[in-house]
């Protein structure tokens, strides 16, 4: 099994390509080794890693972000654990996980009964535009909300905590949802 690595935008990311499906469907996030340990046996082997922090699943990729610690230290344990997890036909869920696809994970969107049409477009926009983009640098974005103007997202995986998120947020994000919706006037990160 060969397992490719590439940089993301966010340096204390790095994105990891398996060569096989990840997760079928939807995204998974993992910040803490509790839920690590609930959901996912992969997941669980890598928070398993000391300077490990957190690890997101995409489709056919898996993004890890570190601590302080060096990748030279860190990416030979990481390359290990995919590879043994992968080798011994483990799923990457736990059965019971019921993880959520992406776009449906916990808390509710928020948006005024009058603006379902100009939520769809987002979301439109959301999934055929931006999500693709984001999940080549190894993250995810959903929507999360619409109120007076401002679109609110969820930014994770090698997006949350980036340095060039801001950018993604306001000058990418931003001015293509004002194209496509007047109605848009600002975009917001939000915490999931």
């Amino acid at each position: 099994m060969f397992i490719q690595t590439e940089t993301t935008p966010n340096p204390q990311t790095l994105k990891f390509l398996p060569g096989r499906v990840v997760l079928e469907q939807g995204t998974a996030e993992f910040l803490d080794a509790d839920d690590a340990d609930r959901r996912s046996p992969l997941a669980a082997r890598l928070m398993g890693i000391d300077g490990v922090t957190g690890v997101f699943f995409g489709f056919d990729f898996i993004t890890v972000t570190r601590d302080d610690t060096a990748w030279q230290h860190l990416k030979p344990a990481i390359l290990a654990g995919i590879m043994e997890h992968f080798m011994s036909n483990q799923s990457v869920m736990a059965d019971d996980a019921g993880h959520a696809p992406s776009g449906s994970d916990s808390g509710e969107e928020f948006y005024e009964p009058g603006d379902e049409s100009i939520v769809a477009t987002i979301k439109e926009l959301i999934e055929t535009r931006v999500r693709p983009a984001v999940a080549q640098d190894g993250g995810d974005i959903t929507f999360k909300g619409f109120r007076e103007g401002t679109v609110f997202l969820n930014m994770r995986g090698a997006c949350a905590g980036c340095p060039s998120s801001t950018a993604t947020l306001k000058h990418g994000i931003e001015n293509l949802l004002r194209h496509f919706v007047p109605e848009v006037e600002a975009v917001e990160a939000v915490a999931a």
